[in-house]
C-alpha cells in the first residue's frame, strides 16, 4: 500500500526516527500510526540491548537544584563518542535525569531508571535514545546532596561536576569549595575519612622508599610518619592548600569563616571506565610481518 509524506511527517514528529525507518514502520503495519510507532519503540528497544555491552566512556555530568537551593542532584550520562556528547537530544536527556533525580530522590540507580519522564520512564526514554542516535547510553551514576544552609554546585564544561554541603559560612565560599574540589579532585573529606587499608598501604610503600634511601631504621619511622602527613594532605580536601590562597589550607580557611564541609561529591566524565585503546602501530607492524612470511 502506499504511504503518504503526511503520515511519514507525524510518525517522525512523534518518534524522532529518520525518513525511511518511519516509511518502512508504516509499511509494515498497513499506514497505522499508533501500531508503527509501536513497531519501532519495540524494535528501538532490541536495537539498544544490542548496543549495551559497546564501551561508553564520553558523555556529560548534569547538575539539578531543588526550588530552595538547598538540595541538588547530580548525573553522570554516558555515551560512546564525544559527536554524541554535544547533540541536545542527548544533554536534554541528561538535564531530564537530573532533574527527576532531585525531584524523586531515588535510593538507588535502579530506582532512579524507573521513574517517569512523562509517559516514559528513564529507561524507556534511554534506550529510545540509544535507538535514535545509534550509541550505546547509559545513566552511569547520581549523587544527592542536602545542605542546612548552603550547597555549591559547579560545572567545569560538561565534564567535571562537583557538589559541596557547607554548614555556616556563606554562598560564595560555597561555590569557591565546589571550584576547588573540581580543580584539585580530593579523594576524601578529612585524614579520619581515610580507610585504614589505605593508610596502611601507604606506609608501607614509603617504608620501602625510605628503607631503599639507605636511612638507619630509627629515622625511618620518623620519616614515614612525616611524610604521611604530606600524603594524607594532598589527598583529604581539608588538607590541601586553597587553589585561590596556596598559602591557607581548607581546614584555616573554613575556621577563619567559621563554616564546615558535611560531605561532597565530585564526577568526572568516564573516570574509571576502561577505554578500548587501538595500538595501530602494532596493526601495521602485524601487517608488514604477514606480508613479508613466505608462503
Amino acid at each position: 500500500m502506499s504511504v503518504t509524506a503526511q503520515t511519514v511527517k507525524e510518525l517522525r514528529e512523534r518518534t524522532g526516527a529518520g525518513m525511511m525507518e518511519c516509511k518502512k514502520a508504516l509499511l509494515e503495519t498497513g499506514g497505522d500510526l499508533d501500531a508503527a510507532a509501536e513497531l519501532m519503540r519495540k524494535q528501538g528497544l532490541a536495537k539498544a540491548d544490542k548496543k549495551a555491552a559497546r564501551i561508553a566512556a564520553e558523555g556529560v555530568i548534569a547538575i539539578e537544584r531543588s526550588a530552595d537551593g538547598r538540595r541538588a542532584a547530580m548525573v553522570e550520562v554516558n555515551c560512546e563518542t564525544d559527536f554524541v556528547a554535544r547533540e541536545q537530544d542527548f544533554r536534554a536527556f541528561a538535564a531530564a535525569v537530573a532533574a527527576r533525580a532531585v525531584a524523586e530522590r531515588p535510593v538507588s540507580l535502579e530506582a532512579l531508571l524507573a521513574a517517569q519522564l512523562g509517559t516514559e520512564t528513564v529507561e524507556e526514554r534511554r534506550r529510545a535514545l540509544v535507538a535514535k542516535v545509534g550509541e550505546n547510553i547509559g545513566v552511569r551514576r547520581f549523587a544527592l546532596l542536602e545542605a542546612p544552609q548552603h550547597l555549591g554546585a559547579y560545572l567545569h564544561g560538561t565534564r567535571i561536576g562537583v557538589l559541596v554541603a557547607l554548614k555556616g559560612g556563606q554562598v560564595e565560599l560555597a561555590r569557591d569549595l565546589a571550584m576547588h574540589i573540581a580543580a584539585a579532585n580530593p579523594r576524601y573529606l578529612s585524614a579520619r575519612d581515610v580507610p585504614q587499608e589505605v593508610l596502611a598501604k601507604e606506609r608501607e610503600v614509603l617504608t620501602e622508599q625510605a628503607l631503599g634511601e639507605g636511612k638507619p631504621p630509627e629515622i625511618v619511622a620518623k620519616m614515614v610518619e612525616g611524610r604521611l602527613r604530606k600524603s594524607l594532605g594532598e589527598i583529604t580536601l581539608l588538607g590541601q592548600p586553597f587553589v585561590k590562597d596556596p598559602d591557607v589550607t581548607i581546614e584555616k580557611l573554613l575556621k577563619g569563616s567559621g563554616a564546615e564541609v558535611l560531605s561532597f561529591e565530585r564526577f568526572e566524565v568516564g573516570a574509571g571506565i576502561e577505554k578500548k585503546r587501538e595500538d595501530f602501530v602494532a596493526q601495521v607492524m602485524a601487517q608488514v610481518k604477514s606480508s613479508s612470511t613466505p608462503e
